[in-house]
């Protein structure tokens, strides 16, 4: 078994210019798959290999879910610090690789690379959170994490068309190399951590078949009602093999010396079950709003696609402001039930009023129901993380935090899935022999007979109806999840003690 590892009493000093080298990193890899898929047309054209074009994505994706818990542990294990610089650098080296490719086949295989380095800063970054300061504190410093997720959301698209456009779509993935090298030597330096190893042996075959597990799930996520039917053999394969896989990694877990991930942290308190749930409904949320939003905006109401960034500002400028507000008012109080009760609620309303429009509603009724799903964002994404946090021993808080991220990227691809079938089928049946019910471009659009393209808005709007209201449903189990939540108070002194305490701090 892993040593004891102590919490911190307080925050460590100057404990935001540590975590700025950890924020940077982070956006790294937010940025990364926003500026890649704007990026994408051009590197087709240049590569070629329009067929493979889906495993760009995929391969990032499957890569980052199927690493993410074993960074966690690894931290744990073998220190926090050392995993997170290493995933940083192997974040670079994979950028590095991608700019330069030459065949799609290439640029695949790199895009695994960079996915391990980014499931390694996103399970790394929370950790280290916790690693320098107590949890009564945690709050207003993750809410820097909402603050990332939101520029990464919005500005990836925009530095994607404005990088490709002007400098080429290799300076897509170079730009990494600057910004990440100056993370790593940030990293290196100003953060300090007691020196940790642990003796226990690695759990190989835990590994083996989280992994496993994990890419079923993903790819089955990721292909069905696209690639393949949901009903199709290999669909339900995919999903038989990831429930297959998920009872052998349970019995492997209770046996293993050190699990990758421990039972613990899920039998330990409610608290963390109930959290890995809520944060699941959130990333279905998050991705659903970010893919679905814009497609609305843009075929129905006529926004531009040049802005596609911008117009989901009025959905993640609430999720800044309420992170960073909920953060100061849970370190000053130590309660922090209230704001998944109340986030869920919100989305819950958003979302319903998100499945009313039509036609005629405008940008700005949309941009206030955007604000309201904003709002039950940031009250419950960062909060929910602490509180998970909060119910784990100090040992487990990086299996913990990697449980947590992996959660919700598992919540984006399931939700992306669920509500790409929903939309297609909802187009298709009402413009028989659309086939996929894709949509067509501006200029496409227009150019069509007016009654054509009114019913194609019609089917569009039918579609997003569908999309939102199974989303508001999600968020109303959130909402009853989220009252079974008790409220144990946050660890930690309230406020940070003066510099002759902080002295005594681990650092």
């Amino acid at each position: 078994m892993s040593a004891s590892v102590p919490e911190p009493a307080v925050a460590a000093r100057n404990v935001r210019w540590a975590l700025l080298g950890v924020m940077l990193a982070m956006l790294l890899s937010m940025l990364d798959n926003m500026v890649v898929g704007t990026a994408m047309p051009t590197i087709v054209g240049d590569l070629g290999g329009l067929a493979h074009i889906a495993w760009v994505v995929t391969a990032y994706t499957l890569a980052t879910a199927a690493s993410t818990p074993v960074w966690g542990k690894f931290g744990d294990l073998y220190g926090r610090k050392h995993m997170y610089l290493a995933s940083v650098a192997v974040f670079v080296v994979g950028s590095a690789l991608s700019g330069a490719a030459h065949s799609m086949t290439q640029l695949i295989a790199f895009r695994v690379l960079q996915g391990l380095g980014a499931g390694g800063i996103g399970a790394g970054a929370f950790a280290l959170i916790a690693s320098l300061v107590p949890p009564r504190e945690r709050g207003r410093y993750q809410g820097m994490t909402a603050s990332v997720m939101a520029i990464g959301t919005v500005g990836g698209p925009l530095l994607g068309g404005f990088v490709t456009g002007h400098i080429g779509w290799r300076w897509a993935f170079y730009l990494n190399l600057p910004l990440g090298v100056v993370a790593f030597v940030w990293c290196l330096l100003m953060l300090h951590l007691p020196a940790h190893r642990s003796p226990a042996r690695v759990d190989w075959r835990g590994i083996t078949l989280l992994t496993a597990t994990i890419c079923a799930l993903v790819l089955a996520a990721t292909w069905a009602g696209s690639t393949y039917a949901w009903i199709s053999w290999q669909i339900l394969g995919l999903f038989a093999l990831a429930a297959m896989g998920t009872a052998a990694f349970i019995a492997s877990q209770r046996r293993a010396a050190e699990p990758v991930l421990p039972l613990r942290v899920f039998t330990g308190h409610r608290n963390f079950p109930l959290a890995s749930a809520l944060i699941l409904v959130a990333g279905v949320v998050m991705f659903g709003c970010a893919l679905y939003l814009p497609l609305f905006q843009q075929t129905v109401q006529g926004a531009s696609a040049a802005d596609s960034g911008l117009l989901l500002l009025p959905m993640m400028i609430p999720v800044v402001l309420v992170s960073q507000l909920g953060g100061r008012y849970m370190s000053a109080t130590g309660r922090y039930k209230i704001f998944p009760v109340a986030g869920a609620a919100c989305m819950a309303a958003g979302l319903f009023l998100l499945s009313t429009m039509d036609v005629n509603t405008s940008r700005t009724v949309t941009s206030c129901y955007m604000a309201l799903v904003g709002i039950g964002l940031g009250a419950q994404m960062q909060m929910v993380m602490t509180m998970a946090q909060n119910s784990v021993e100090m040992r487990d808080m990086g299996a913990a935090s990697a449980s947590m991220n992996l959660f919700r990227t598992i919540g984006g691809s399931l939700g992306v899935a669920v509500f790409g079938s929903l939309f297609t089928g909802a187009v298709t049946a009402h413009l028989p022999g659309t086939g996929s019910g894709s949509a067509p471009d501006a200029d496409s659009l227009a150019s069509l007979p007016v009654a054509a393209r009114d019913a194609y808005l019609h089917a569009v709007t039918r579609g997003t109806h569908q999309i939102f209201l199974t989303a508001a449903v999600l968020c109303a189990a959130a909402f009853v999840a989220a009252l079974c939540v008790k409220e144990v108070p946050l660890r930690g002194k309230p406020q940070p003690v003066q510099a002759d305490a902080q002295s005594k701090a681990a650092v």
